[in-house]
């Protein structure tokens, strides 16, 4: 299992970054959506620049994937952004689903080997870790 999760984290890290730096480079074209409210939905993401957060936060994670270095931090970086990739294709561009639904298959394998870092974010009542550095009853 060690060895598939490092596998997919590899390829979600090379897929995040190719991605990414598409979106700043444009080296691989891409063909307009057959639905034209996909179109008009991208085209006002590209003039509001709005994508170029976007496409930071995928070369960000994509690196620290690829580094295997603050790999809880790349996934929970990507998240958000592979929630919307898959939102916008099941909705508005389904020809493109396949990719994004692997994807989602890569991040939860990765999130799977990591996920004692994220127990904490499943628990009803967390403790906490120490005293806040200064309390209200010496003010």
């Amino acid at each position: 299992m060690k060895i598939a999760a490092l596998i997919a984290q590899y390829l979600l890290g090379l897929v995040f970054l190719v991605f990414g730096l598409n979106g700043f480079l444009h080296f691989i074209p891409l063909p307009p959506p057959a639905n034209p409210v996909a179109g008009q939905f991208m085209g006002a993401l590209f003039v509001s620049h709005y994508l170029v957060p976007i496409f930071l936060l995928q070369i960000v994670p994509g690196i620290l994937l690829l580094a295997n270095r603050y790999v809880p931090l790349a996934l929970t970086l990507l998240a958000p952004v592979l929630v919307n990739i898959v939102c916008f294709h099941a909705f508005m561009a389904p020809e493109g689903l396949p990719l994004p639904l692997i994807l989602t298959v890569l991040w939860v394998v990765v999130a799977y080997l990591h996920r004692a870092a994220f127990a904490g974010l499943f628990q009803a009542r967390p403790t906490p870790s120490a005293e806040p550095a200064t309390s209200l009853r010496s003010i």
